[in-house]
């Protein structure tokens, strides 16, 4: 799967694989091609049934001038991470009231 981010002022491109699957439940994708190896996973738990918790971790080992710069880039991507959710939240719940 392709992806394309614009992270920290960067285009990067990304090839992912998805590694484990449980549509419902599960998934794990990891960098096949990128600027440096990285794996996701994704859980969905049902809370009841109205609502849902998605969770995501993001996981890598940056090597040289990204593994200086390794705290600023965790803290960036915890933030992009946030605003991501709340406008996917956003618009899930846009489409739910519709």
């Amino acid at each position: 799967m392709a992806f394309v981010v614009h992270f920290l002022g960067r285009r990067l491109a990304y090839t992912y694989e998805i590694t484990t699957l449980d549509p419902l439940r599960h998934r794990v994708m990891r960098t096949a091609e990128g600027p440096f190896a990285m794996e996701t996973p994704y859980t969905l738990a049902a809370i009841d049934p109205q609502h849902t918790k998605f969770t995501l971790r993001n996981r890598g080992e940056p090597t040289g001038f990204s593994a200086l710069v390794a705290p600023l880039r965790s803290l960036a991507m915890r933030r992009a991470n946030t605003q991501d959710l709340h406008a996917l939240k956003a618009l899930l719940e846009a489409q739910s009231s519709s």
